[in-house]
């Protein structure tokens, strides 16, 4: 017997829509049976997963902070996905745009300017395309995966941000903390609302959104990665490249991921320190497919996934979790978004294998 998946002649529409919505709740259904498991109330933890962080104005601007970046960076990586290039090292390209972008704070900081917070966005975008920049001439020249690469960059960048906080880049006046020096206020992200702390970087998160969908719906470019990520062969045949489209969709991407970096640092933590994500350049990966790479989509899927983030931090406080319980939970949503997609466009089929002659060891396959 073996088990095979046999394409539908004809996927459903409404399925298809609803596909992130059952992921959802089969996701919490999961996420109740592990509760029961782990000896907590599964209806005070979903709570505190899911309610108690919306209870609260402040707990929204957290939110806001948290979901961010997962917005801004699966953005850009919905545009590597849908052209078929596959992008899984944004976690080092945010880092990298995080260093870069810190480098008029840190190493200038007796540079006071109303130039200096322009001036770190423009170069943490610089720093997280250049970075991207790397897996995309490495596929482009030389075809290599670029899945390998930009994941192993990752924790190159890791490693490069924890030697600058502990090397060149710690603060004198720090206490021989592995930290920058605390940024000036004038490279501080500033704040949208008196009522909170979200910053700017959610307004840049919705603007990249909504450019994105304009572009992929109104402009020849939004063909052009269409065509290419379904065949290749029909974008050469229409007259667009592949290897143009792999530095275009790398570089949009690790830009936006480079962005989300500095204006994390910039807005939430005001310094470089040697963890600066909780791993939002994976967990947007999440978010990119949950919004099923609809720039639109990915706003609302961003949120959910941030609010995983919060309520992940208030179940430690009121029920004693572990913070890996978000990881997976985040990995369950994950697993049910593709088993989902998977199953609206494809059908298992049953083959079973049966010997029909003793002495000819004749083998017939049947199919159910």
């Amino acid at each position: 017997m073996r088990i095979e998946l046999e394409k539908r002649p004809k996927v459903s529409l409404l399925y298809a829509f609803l596909s992130p919505v059952i992921a959802l709740c089969l996701t919490i259904v999961a996420g109740a049976i592990m509760f029961v498991f782990l000896g907590k109330d599964p209806g005070l933890a979903l709570y505190s997963f899911f309610i108690e962080p919306l209870t609260e104005v402040w707990s929204l601007h957290e939110l806001a902070i948290k979901a961010a970046p997962l917005i801004l960076i699966a953005v850009g990586l919905s545009i590597c996905y849908r052209s078929n290039n596959w992008n899984i090292g944004a976690e080092g390209q945010f880092i990298m745009g995080a260093v870069t972008g810190s480098i008029v704070p840190v190493v200038f900081h007796e540079w006071h300017s109303a130039l200096v917070l322009p001036l770190m966005l423009v170069m943490g975008m610089i720093g997280g395309a250049l970075y991207a920049g790397i897996p995309a001439f490495l596929k482009a020249r030389m075809n290599t995966n670029e899945i390998l690469t930009s994941l192993m960059l990752v924790y190159v960048a890791q490693l490069f941000l924890d030697w600058l906080v502990r090397g060149p880049w710690r603060d004198p006046g720090g206490f021989n903390f592995p930290v920058t020096r605390a940024f000036a206020p004038e490279a501080i992200l500033p704040e949208m609302l008196a009522s909170g702390r979200a910053n700017y970087g959610f307004a840049f998160a919705i603007l990249a959104a909504l450019a994105i969908w304009f572009m992929m719906r109104f402009t020849l470019k939004g063909f052009e990665i269409t065509v290419l990520g379904q065949s290749e062969r029909a974008g050469r045949f229409a007259g667009f490249s592949s290897r143009r489209m792999i530095w275009f969709s790398m570089l949009l991407s690790g830009a936006f991921a480079g962005l989300a970096g500095i204006s994390e640092v910039s807005g939430a933590i005001g310094k470089l320190q040697p963890v600066i994500s909780p791993g939002y350049g994976f967990t947007a990966i999440i978010v990119a497919f949950l919004g099923r790479l609809n720039p639109l989509a990915i706003i609302v899927a961003g949120l959910v996934l941030g609010l995983t983030y919060l309520g992940g931090e208030a179940a430690q406080i009121s029920l004693g979790l572990s913070d890996k319980v978000v990881r997976v939970f985040q990995g369950l949503l994950l697993f049910f978004v593709l088993s989902c997609d998977t199953l609206i466009q494809y059908r298992i089929r049953i083959v079973w294998r049966r010997v029909t002659g003793q002495v000819t060891g004749q083998v017939t396959e049947g199919a159910h």
